[in-house]
């Protein structure tokens, strides 16, 4: 029952990272937020507005 909860946090924590990515933030930091953060980081995620993008001029 406990590896059922850590996959599915884990699982949680690759979305969040996919998420931020779309949004132009930093998909590893998100993804080590989120496994301590777990839903809450979802929550601030979806909250946030996307980034403008900063790519080379």
């Amino acid at each position: 029952m406990d590896n059922d909860y850590a996959i599915g946090w884990g699982t949680l924590a690759l979305i969040n990272a996919g998420i931020a990515q779309g949004k132009n933030r930093s998909g590893l930091n998100w993804f080590l937020l989120s496994l301590l953060m777990g839903p809450f980081a979802t929550l601030v995620l979806v909250v946030f507005e996307k980034l403008p993008y900063e790519g080379s001029r």
